[in-house]
């Protein structure tokens, strides 16, 4: 099984809608960064193009192919490496912060 914790050349980024985790290049603009983002067909805010997904209609935030260095897919969740704090066991229900509702 392929290790999901690194970074993919862009070329093989899934266009299926899902959201991923890519490297934009640095720029007069700024300093690379890392963005959640998706692929989305063209429609009336916009041409094909990877969006961030803070993008809402009126104010899409899209990157052109170059701007992209590198992606990943999100993390997932190891249900198995979670560790649930004890209950608490004290005996004044005073000393919890609360009302105790």
């Amino acid at each position: 099984m392929e290790d999901p914790i690194r970074w993919r050349n862009m070329r093989s980024a899934p266009r299926d809608g899902s959201r991923i985790l890519v490297t934009i290049r640095a720029s007069e603009q700024g300093p690379g960064a890392v963005d959640l983002v998706y692929w989305s067909q063209g429609d009336r805010y916009g041409a094909d193009a990877w969006r961030s997904s803070d993008s809402v209609p009126g104010m899409i935030v899209a990157y052109a192919e170059p701007e992209l260095k590198c992606w990943m897919p999100l993390p997932g969740v190891n249900t198995d490496a979670m560790v649930r704090p004890p209950a608490w066991e004290g005996e004044d229900e005073e000393e919890l912060d609360g009302s105790g509702i």
